[in-house]
């Protein structure tokens, strides 16, 4: 079987999704293609705990999160940022709001009403999908012959232009797996190594003591701070986990690139914890000088600087017990316990990737200079940027712009 179309796009995530609806309000008959069951499927488990569209941020700071991409992100962004996300949603029926943090959730939080509404507006446009269609890349790609794997065998796909939207290698089991890099590279397209964003590392040496009695704790209101050999810098307050190999968690997925890089580079990298970021150092060792008369260091600790459960353990774990009586080291210890990390999480557990298709293997429309009328968008480019909405706001905007692309390539 056959089927005839005027653009494909492969994939259904965010990117997929966006680049379906400006296409379709464009005029194009849009087919739309995913080996899953169901489209959205990483977007709805972003969703879980609340899902955080975008940020309310200043559009230049916001731009500044996508570090060294932010050049090629910044005119997507300008076409469909934050503000474009949140009046999109309204446009589904979906109203959002500001979070303390400065993120912007949908009001009810959840992701599964606003991916319905989508839906039901995508297929009222004659956007049509195809489930548990998986594309088999691995062959010459031609247009006239896009051929997809499904439970009842094989079939192909004429397209005009292509959109993919695949993806990059995290949550293989939600349907990014990455397998498309090669397929891709293959075919002259030049492909930047897809590593591990957002993630979370190994090392910090915990013991067994500590990994039975923390594994899965947080640290609250602490601050890390990392320089990597470069000189480039990272210093955040925030709050992060302990895991039973090394740490994870919002505030050292926000440094996660740095020390990513740094451990490729140099083998490891040591990220300084301070456990009292609202006291200085001063007040600190006065604080563990003051004289605790009959009272244990520990009650001393507790009573004097509220330290007690993870932050009295790490301090156990990285001082001897000699140490922990030497007042000066101690306190300096506190502001500033070093954890040595040594490699990052496996690439499916991280939330996101870096590297994918390189920018200068695209044009300015987000075709492939290698294949005519092939577009990509969403994480399967090189980009990467931290939690909170950057990473659906990017894709979306990246989806938008290679249709866009299209197009204006075709003419329509």
């Amino acid at each position: 079987m056959t089927v005839f179309s005027t653009v494909a796009v492969i994939g259904g995530g965010p990117a997929g999704l966006m680049a379906a609806e400006v296409l379709s309000a464009s005029g194009a008959q849009v087919h739309v293609y995913d080996a899953m069951p169901s489209v959205g499927r990483k977007f709805l488990l972003a969703g879980r705990g609340g899902l955080n569209l975008t940020h309310s941020e200043p559009f230049d700071v916001f731009a500044s999160r996508f570090s060294e991409r932010r050049a090629q992100l910044e005119p997507m962004l300008a076409s469909f940022g934050p503000q474009q996300v949140r009046e999109w949603a309204a446009g589904l029926g979906v109203e959002t709001f500001v979070g303390t943090s400065g993120r912007v959730f949908p009001t009810d939080m959840k992701a599964a009403p606003l991916l319905r509404a989508w839906l039901q507006r995508l297929r009222a446009a004659g956007v049509q999908f195809h489930m548990r269609h998986r594309w088999q890349g691995e062959g010459a790609l031609d247009l006239g012959a896009l051929r997809f794997a499904t439970p009842g065998g094989d079939v192909t796909a004429k397209a005009d232009a292509l959109v993919l939207a695949l993806g990059g290698a995290s949550w293989a089991r939600l349907g990014s797996d990455g397998a498309w890099a090669p397929w891709l590279q293959a075919q002259g397209v030049d492909v930047a190594p897809l590593l591990p964003a957002n993630s979370g590392f190994n090392g910090a040496g915990w013991s067994e003591h500590f990994s039975s009695r923390f594994a899965g704790q947080p640290f609250k209101s602490v601050a890390v701070s990392f320089t990597d050999s470069q000189g480039r810098n990272f210093a955040r307050k925030g709050e992060f986990v302990a895991t039973a190999t090394g740490i994870e968690g919002s505030l050292i997925y926000a440094a996660s690139a740095l020390l990513r890089d740094e451990i490729a580079a140099k083998g490891s990298a040591t990220l300084l914890l301070d456990l009292l970021p609202d006291r200085s150092a001063e007040q600190v060792l006065a604080a563990v000088t003051h004289p605790r008369g009959a009272r244990s260091l520990s009650s001393h600790l507790k009573s004097r600087l509220g330290l007690e459960g993870i932050k009295a353990g790490v301090l156990h774990e990285t001082l001897s017990r000699e140490a922990m009586q030497d007042a000066a080291q101690l306190a300096a210890t506190i502001k500033a316990v070093p954890l040595k990390l040594v490699s990052t999480r496996p690439i499916d557990e991280a939330i996101s990737t870096a590297g994918g298709v390189r920018f200068d293997a695209i044009d300015a429309h987000l075709m492939t200079n290698a294949l005519p009328n092939v577009f990509a968008a969403g994480e399967m480019l090189d980009w990467e940027a931290p939690t909170g909405g950057y990473l659906i706001t990017a894709s979306m905007a990246s989806g938008a712009a290679a249709a866009r692309g299209a197009v204006q390539r075709l003419g329509l």
